[in-house]
């Protein structure tokens, strides 16, 4: 089962790489599908980029662990703030002003925003250096994922995501991604439905989960946790954090009109209160569903939401 779901999920991969790249005729329709991507496709293409496999390989389970239920708030801020907030204060002025100006990359919009050549050799630098380790660890994320699920070397699977991945950039472009894009956005919110009643059946309901948690600690299952203050710091660095990202922002180049940007606005916060949410509130719960005291007895932080799903997941969708 699990790997006829990757196998079609390869394939629609390549399919749609194939299909947007005879649409592909200019670069600005290589960069920027034309900049006349919809609310939906950009809405999603911004929600899959912010929540990767970051959030459930690392933070959902070491939140979840440290927080408690109280970690789910740093979702809820990820949504308003990080996707709605963001949506409202950049997203149209950012459409405008690139379109107006003609860039398609953020080193170029500093370049002719500003006229200066340093600053978009500059900026180029800083995506360089910092968003190169930030890739890593979202293939690292994956591959651990991967390496569990289909018995593979860790290597073997980051190298089929990354010749994937180059698929569906150098054939479609933007167009090609962000369509990729929309289709891993409807397997994660089925995902992370099916995450959520699975976790909840076996621990015999949301109600049982609470009072398992409760007993281990009642501060996890306090409304604000038992440290609100860092709870808020994680809150900002996650939510306002995604405001600089060029990979976040570039979703606003694209997009076609004034219109588009407030249905994006909404599906896209919908979209980050239901993964982020759920992804958070599920991580609270590994130290029932492990019945553990410690993460390294599971690999560490990192591995508490996949071990959590293993332990869940019935034994049909394991075979």
């Amino acid at each position: 089962m699990k790997w006829v779901f990757l196998s079609l999920y390869l394939a629609t991969i390549v399919v749609v790489s194939f299909l947007t790249s005879r649409k592909v005729k200019t670069l600005n329709e290589f960069h920027l599908g034309g900049r006349n991507v919809g609310p939906w496709l950009s809405a999603f293409a911004y929600g899959t980029t912010y929540f990767s496999a970051v959030i459930f390989v690392g933070y959902a389970g070491k939140l979840g662990w440290g927080f408690g239920t109280a970690a789910t708030w740093i979702g809820i801020g990820n949504a308003l703030i990080g996707a709605a907030l963001a949506w409202a204060v950049l997203g149209n002025k950012t459409r405008e002003m690139t379109q107006r100006i003609g860039a398609t990359t953020m080193p170029e919009f500093f370049e002719k925003r500003f006229g200066s050549k340093t600053l978009k050799i500059a900026a180029a630098l800083v995506i360089f250096i910092f968003l190169v380790p930030y890739s890593a660890s979202v293939y690292q994320g994956l591959g651990l994922l991967f390496e569990h699920t289909f018995g593979l070397p860790l290597e073997v699977c980051m190298i089929i995501m990354a010749s994937f991945t180059l698929i569906a950039v150098f054939l479609g472009g933007y167009l090609s991604s962000a369509i990729i894009d929309f289709v891993q956005g409807i397997v994660m919110l089925f995902g992370v439905v099916m995450m959520m009643v699975f976790l909840f059946r076996h621990m015999g309901g949301v109600s049982a989960g609470m009072d398992a948690l409760r007993a281990i600690d009642p501060k996890l299952t306090s409304v604000f946790g038992a440290d609100p203050k860092n709870l808020i710091w994680m809150v900002c660095l996650t939510s306002f954090g995604v405001w600089g990202l060029p990979q976040m922002v570039h979703k606003f180049y694209a997009i076609k009109d004034k219109q588009s940007v407030k249905i994006g606005m909404i599906v896209s916060t919908v979209f980050a209160l239901i993964i982020g949410g759920c992804a958070y509130f599920a991580g609270a719960f590994s130290r029932v569903v492990l019945a553990i005291s410690d993460p390294a007895a599971v690999g560490g932080v990192d591995a508490l939401v996949p071990n959590m799903l293993f332990a869940a997941m019935p034994e049909w969708m394991l075979g």
